[in-house]
């Protein structure tokens, strides 16, 4: 394992700011894997560190291949995180919406750039990540729709689904979107949790990227294959929101089977306890995304459901 400082930000108040990625064998640049980009992604933390432990060993017992290379970068964000802030602790900008980068721009530009020479040119990049909105998803691999996306490759990672977006206009300054304009076969994870270690869902994450790297000739390691992955579009999935504001009692979750009109949640009045909102499911489905906040305010997406025919 050789620990390199990919960039080093100076600070006039606390230890100067670094980036490190941890390498694993030589030859070709085969796979990337990048963690937290925000302050509170800790299940993203986790995941990679976990990685690093694992890689270790697999490099010790000769298990990377001889003309291949593995790098894990945890996080690139470790000041926010020390803090327990999401985005960048001064202005409050998302690194994640900042590359490729500038190195002559502000702060989260130059992080960006910092990071993004030293991450561009592997063959795979893997990055666990977490949605703009507060919740919880299905384990899945996620992709946009950028006219190099691989569908068949994500499915080589074995989680339940691969998921696949268009791409808005500000997508285009995310890693994952810059990975694949650079020539790289780029993948976004989730998982469960996001500034909570849900080790469950991080163990079935850890799985599915040596299953990944297994599978593409990187690594030698028997492991659950996991799933067939099934495939579908965001466009088809069903948003279901709020239609007033209060506290949020849930009472279905991720990857449980509904039947429409089924109870999903009810919206109950802050002060007075009545329920003034029952949350239905408009469709019978898979829940594959649902909030997590106590409190939420109207119209605010609370669940996400995969439609199904089911009639059992």
């Amino acid at each position: 394992m050789e620990e390199k400082v990919l960039f080093e930000l100076n600070s006039a108040y606390r230890d100067n700011m670094r980036i490190k990625g941890y390498s694993f064998g030589s030859g070709e640049k085969s796979a990337c894997i990048v963690g937290a980009t925000r302050g509170n992604e800790v299940q993203q933390l986790y995941i990679c560190s976990r990685l690093i432990n694992i890689f270790k060993q697999l490099e010790q017992q000769g298990k990377i291949k001889s003309d291949k290379s593995i790098m894990v970068v945890p996080t690139i964000n470790n000041y926010s995180m020390n803090i327990g802030k999401r985005f960048w602790s001064t202005d409050n900008t998302d690194i994640n919406r900042m590359f490729p980068g500038y190195n002559l721009g502000e702060t989260t530009q130059r992080i960006a750039a910092g990071v993004f020479d030293n991450v561009n040119s592997y063959k795979y990049g893997i990055q666990f990540t977490s949605f703009y909105m507060q919740g919880d998803f299905i384990p899945h691999v996620r992709m946009m729709k950028t006219g190099f996306e691989d569908i068949e490759f994500a499915k080589n990672f074995g989680l339940p689904y691969v998921f696949r977006r268009e791409a808005r206009p500000y997508d285009t300054t995310t890693l994952n979107y810059n990975w694949q304009i650079w020539d790289t076969k780029a993948f976004s994870v989730y998982t469960n949790a996001t500034d909570s270690i849900d080790v469950k869902s991080a163990r079935e994450a850890i799985n599915a990227v040596l299953s990944f790297l297994n599978k593409r000739g990187i690594i030698e390691y028997k492991c659950h294959e996991g799933y067939i992955s099934q495939f579908i579009e965001g466009k088809t999935l069903v948003n279901v929101k709020s239609a007033t504001a209060g506290i949020f009692v849930r009472y279905a979750d991720v990857d449980a089977r509904v039947k429409k009109d089924e109870k999903l949640a009810e919206i109950m009045h802050p002060y007075s306890g009545e329920v003034i909102d029952t949350i239905k499911a408009p469709v019978n489905g898979i829940v594959f995304f649902h909030a997590n906040q106590p409190i939420i305010y109207s119209q605010t997406p609370l669940f996400r459901i995969i439609p199904t025919d089911d009639l059992i």
